[in-house]
């Protein structure tokens, strides 16, 4: 896919008509502070100051939550696989107050209808040329829309390659801009980098720990490559991602590759399709694995959704995994 330069207006003065549903974006007062501009994914994009957002997602809901940016949201898209994540997450209060505008994935109408002026979501996770759905169609209707950086790395002929911490902080920096919470993102970014810099101090000397990140699949398993939030969880907290030399995001891969690099830890992803319960009992009775140092040994690791996607849970995430590998002695 070439990239599109995104023309947008400064300010929308009047009605804009969509194009897939007629339903029509209202106009925006010319009142608030001046519109920012930042990089998104290679592109310079002006925005005005958001008054009825929409998050698709953990990654992009939490990121507006950790910001205390909940009442500035006019509604999230959260599919319904992460319902048990979204009760167990630190952010519970705040996902009870937004309403829940679909329980499926991004769609082009939902946020039109919703007459959303800002949209946060993932490039292929989120929005996504096969469902209509993508910033330049959103811009066609006034709607300014933000790729959560670390799905850059997917996106267009010339992907943007930001490691996946620096993609984190590089998201709450830029949306802290959009929203005029500079301080407050500030205040979040040097907490997670002074954690995420405890972590690397305390790492143990050696080899590290072979984790393997198990996310499903029977057939062939999918996993995290060295451009997702995992790679960065698993090294913080003094392990090495079997899979971190993959040039990928998330990817499937086959058993046999995860077999000969003999983990000796499996961390789970727990969502809401399978039971993590369900997955661990397969790994254990999956033939290949058997002599696995992970599977002789009960080393399974529970990863929860919303700390495996890029978020500010992720420090959370890397910090029991630490305390995890160190109980093992590792």
């Amino acid at each position: 896919m070439t990239r599109r330069p995104l023309v947008l207006p400064v300010l929308l003065t009047g009605c804009l008509l969509g194009t897939a549903c007629g339903a029509e974006v209202p106009a925006r007062t010319q009142h608030g502070p001046p519109p920012v501009t930042v990089e998104n994914c290679g592109e310079r994009i002006t925005y005005p100051l958001p008054e009825r957002a929409v998050a698709y997602d953990m990654s992009a809901t939490e990121k507006m939550f950790a910001l205390g940016l909940a009442d500035r949201m006019r509604g999230i898209v959260m599919p319904s696989t992460a319902d048990p994540a979204v009760e167990r997450s630190p952010y519970l209060e705040d996902y009870r107050s937004v309403e829940t505008l679909s329980t499926d994935v991004l769609g082009f109408e939902t946020v039109v209808d919703a007459e959303a002026d800002f949209v946060l979501a993932g490039w292929n996770s989120g929005f996504s040329e096969d469902r209509g759905i993508t910033p330049e169609r959103l811009s066609e209707v006034g709607i300014r829309s933000y790729q959560f950086t670390e799905s850059c790395f997917d996106y267009g002929d010339d992907p943007v390659r930001v490691p996946p911490l620096e993609a984190l902080y590089t998201d709450l920096r830029q949306l802290g801009r959009i929203f005029h919470v500079e301080q407050r993102a500030d205040r979040l970014i040097a907490d997670l980098k002074d954690r995420a810099a405890a972590l690397r101090q305390q790492r143990p000397e050696g080899e590290p720990a072979r984790v393997f990140l198990y996310d499903s699949g029977t057939d062939q398993p999918f996993t995290s490559g060295g451009q997702a939030a995992p790679e960065a969880i698993i090294s913080l907290a003094g392990g090495r991602n079997i899979m971190g030399d993959l040039d990928q995001r998330w990817t499937t891969v086959g058993w046999e590759p995860v077999v000969e690099a003999r983990p000796e830890v499996i961390t789970v992803v727990d969502y809401g399709d399978q039971p993590v319960e369900d997955k661990i009992e397969f790994l254990k009775s999956f033939p290949p694995l058997t002599d696995t140092p992970a599977v002789r040994q009960d080393r399974f690791h529970v990863l929860d959704y919303g700390q495996a996607v890029s978020a500010p849970g992720n420090i959370d995430a890397a910090e029991e995994l630490a305390d995890y590998l160190r109980s093992i002695g590792r």
